[in-house]
């Protein structure tokens, strides 16, 4: 009986299964990288919020009071959602409410024909007046590009000057994860 030499085939076997090895532990790698990379974000002097990747930082204008007024914002898109915290400096306590109202109203009207449900919210540290407020739209005609679900929360906190500080958290989308809307809303911290 003639005995083959198995070490040559043998060789390219193991070669080719280590090449493979590599490349398995490649996808794992790329299959285990985070979607959401919570992080904490400070907003202002007065909040931290947790964001789901690094986030982009803007300045905008929001029409309120037969005016214009300036917020500053910070945000990112991860799994399929835009979490974004908008700030609105410092304003006069005895006009907060009314601004606050007007924000939500500005927010409110895009949605159109959506189903809306808003009722009161709470967020620990937030000033009582005016009080924290939720805003939650689903089905939505997407067909204009605006994502078919939103969570928006208003609130306000005391900026040490004597005014008001207002904000408004948002996710807009259905993110891919579940609990990400609410690992966003309850990683809001008032300092």
């Amino acid at each position: 009986m003639k005995r083959r030499d198995f070490s040559s085939a043998g060789a390219g076997v193991l070669a080719t299964r280590r090449a493979g090895l590599w490349v398995a532990a490649a996808v794992m790698a790329l299959a285990c990288s985070p979607v959401f990379n919570w992080r904490e974000v400070p907003v202002g002097e007065s909040l931290v919020a947790m964001l789901p990747c690094k986030p982009d930082r803007a300045e905008r204008s929001l029409p309120m009071d037969n005016a214009t007024v300036p917020i500053d914002m910070a945000g990112c898109e991860a799994g399929g959602a835009t979490f974004a915290v908008a700030r609105l400096p410092g304003g006069d306590a005895s006009q907060a409410e009314a601004r606050l109202t007007a924000w939500r109203q500005a927010a409110r009207s895009p949605w159109a024909g959506a189903q809306l449900t808003e009722a009161p919210w709470t967020l620990p540290r937030a000033a009582t007046a005016p009080a924290p407020w939720s805003l939650d739209v689903t089905n939505a005609a997407a067909a204009d590009g605006r994502p078919a679900e939103a969570h928006l929360r208003w609130f306000a906190s005391p900026d040490g000057q004597g005014g008001i500080t207002l904000y408004q958290a948002m996710v807009l989308g259905r993110p891919s994860a579940a609990d990400a809307a609410e690992t966003f809303f309850d990683g809001l911290r008032l300092r």
